[in-house]
């Protein structure tokens, strides 16, 4: 089964803002795009909440949803209680109305779950009074500490969660049959589904549920309100906000205990690396993957955890009270085994070779500056050891790379090459430049080795004002044929980035030019000697022509005193066959047919 949370690869922009936001690392890039690595990941949804391009999503779970309607099985749903800051036009009610209306057998609260737990854990800190101990409420950050922190796996509290609570509760009630789908903000709650479908069997989020209902027709709150599945919940709606549950625990009558709540997974990685208290009254550590609480969760729309959001939960909640001493009528026991994620840490050797792949050779080169979205340089080494990352990732590498390899081609290139900046002033140049436009420019160039930040005008480039216009304007142009002293050159003027770099190739042409125009004389004189030898063939051919021509007619005229019955000598005639042969060589010299 696909991952809870998955990525569009084709959405990803290669910005790294996800293994940023990720705690645990559990992003893999391949190929420039970034994969969730599924037994690394804890479904916390932060990736998803700050892509950029949303490329990042929330498995859809909502497809399997008519089917399940359509199974027999009467389908009950479990409304988080964060439903009231995500949907502030509609009432519990409400949505209980609508749902019933397109399917829905009932509609509860995952509070009632809650309230359960929270009970149950009273009873737990009351029977285990040493130690630090561990919510087991929400599903991402118990995940966190079974994989990245699986020593203390032992001391997570061992309840269910609020919604497999409050499944149980609901099938007590209405039948070993019910089916249970659960409705929130939390892209975890799908590990627990996939886990225990015998348990929970479908887990959707809030757009979700916007989108099952639209799709049946329901756009607007109805008027109407039904009656909730098990009735109305109290404390156990506190729960969707940091400290909730705490404030459900609290009892003067019940055994003390320090309660601390934690949010956000980096604080949570804080809290489980310190010294863990094994004397005295038990520290138990309300722990929530969401910054703020559920009301913070990946699913929930924007302003889910402002104070009035909060405020509000508040007041729905009711009159303050515990849950300590609750009935607990179903069996909420529940084992976190450790699952180790992480392999063991690679040695020195690897890590410097690790780092010497992207130009990092002394503790200097360790800049630390979190660009690859680890936080620091090593922790970059390891990934790439692990596979999780690629070395295009380290920027100062990236970067670096880049201008060595811009530099060998500025330097190498066959042609002078100058870029400057908005001011025209030179940022980079090559000899070859230099050379081309000689004088003061070439003398600085072989002093100091550069001839950056010289202005422009000041070595006599003559088209500074066109690369004026192409910073302002952007494009490129070329000029063919330019003089620049005693040299002639084409001139490619470009724009690099607008209103700020501009370039400039000047190709020297001279010699090229200086062949192209001593080839153009040989040929011109070619021509010339050509038509003087063509003139004079005409010439003699011409006179040659004329003399047959009278020969022949003086031999034709006297052939003619001549009758047939007097035939002409044959001296004669073999003159006359000769002037006839002649006069057919001339007509195929000049290209007339023969007669």
């Amino acid at each position: 089964m696909q991952s809870p949370v998955f990525t569009l690869e084709n959405e990803c922009q290669d910005c790294y803002k996800c293994v940023r936001h990720c705690h645990p690392k559990a992003i893999r890039i391949e190929n420039g795009h970034a994969a969730v690595i599924p037994g690394a990941c804890v479904a916390c949804g932060e990736c998803v909440r700050v892509c950029p391009a949303r490329a990042k999503r929330i498995r859809r779970d909502v497809d399997r949803l008519p089917r399940l309607l359509e199974s027999g099985r009467p389908v009950y749903a479990s409304v988080a209680p964060s439903f009231v800051a995500a949907f502030p036009d509609w009432t519990l009610g409400r949505l209980a109305a609508a749902l019933r209306s397109v399917g829905f057998a009932g509609v509860s609260e995952t509070a009632h779950g809650a309230q359960l737990v929270s009970a149950a854990t009273a009873e737990f800190l009351r029977d285990h009074p040493r130690g630090l101990w561990l919510s087991s409420a929400c599903p991402a950050s118990v995940d966190y500490v079974r994989k990245y922190h699986p020593a203390l796996a032992p001391r997570i509290v061992p309840i269910d969660s609020p919604v497999l609570a409050h499944a149980k509760a609901l099938r007590r009630a209405y039948g070993a049959d019910a089916a249970v789908v659960f409705f929130g903000p939390c892209a975890a709650k799908k590990n627990e589904a996939d886990r225990d479908p015998a348990a929970l069997d479908l887990a959707c989020t809030f757009p979700n549920l916007v989108e099952f209902l639209e799709s049946r027709g329901v756009v607007e709150p109805p008027d109407e309100e039904a009656e909730l599945a098990l009735g109305p919940a109290q404390e156990g709606r506190l729960y969707s906000f940091e400290g909730g549950m705490n404030e459900t625990l609290r009892d003067p009558a019940a055994p003390p205990a320090r309660l601390l709540a934690v949010s956000g997974l980096a604080q949570i990685d804080r809290l489980c690396r310190a010294s863990a208290p094994a004397e005295g009254a038990p520290v138990f550590v309300e722990m929530l993957a969401c910054r703020g609480g559920c009301v913070g969760g990946p699913a929930m729309p924007p302003g889910g955890a402002a104070i009035d959001a909060i405020v509000r939960t508040g007041e729905l909640a009711g009159e303050p009270r515990s849950s300590v001493g609750r009935e607990v009528p179903v069996d909420v026991s529940h084992a976190f085994p450790a699952e180790a994620a992480e392999a063991a840490a690679p040695d020195e050797t690897a890590i410097r070779q690790a780092l010497a792949t992207v130009g990092k050779y002394v503790p200097e080169d360790e800049l630390n500056c979190g660009a690859c979205g680890y936080e620091t340089c090593r922790d970059f080494a390891a990934a790439l050891l692990a596979g999780k990352a690629e070395t295009s990732m380290c920027h100062t590498f990236l970067r670096k790379s880049f201008e060595r390899k811009s530099s060998a081609l500025v330097k190498y290139i066959p042609a002078g090459v100058v870029v400057v900046d908005s001011s025209l002033s030179i940022v980079e140049s090559n000899h070859l430049f230099c050379e081309i436009m000689g004088g003061e420019a070439l003398r600085i160039f072989e002093t100091l080795g550069s001839l950056d930040g010289l202005d422009l005008d000041a070595i006599g480039f003559p088209f500074a004002p066109l690369l004026s216009s192409i910073l302002e304007n952007g494009g490129e142009t070329t000029r063919f044929n330019q003089t620049l002293g005693d040299r002639v050159a084409n001139v490619s003027v470009f724009c690099i980035a607008r209103g700020r770099l501009a370039g400039a190739v000047v190709q020297d042409v001279t010699k090229g030019e200086l062949q192209r125009e001593t080839v153009a004389r040989s040929a011109r004189e070619l021509i010339r000697k050509n038509v003087r030898v063509v003139q004079e063939v005409a010439r003699l051919f011409g006179e040659h022509v004329a003399q047959s021509e009278i020969l022949l007619n003086q031999i034709a005229g006297r052939f003619s005193a001549y009758g047939s019955d007097n035939p002409a000598p044959e001296s004669e005639q073999e003159a006359v066959a000769a002037a006839a042969a002649a006069r057919i060589a001339a007509a195929a010299a000049a290209g007339e047919p023969k007669k």
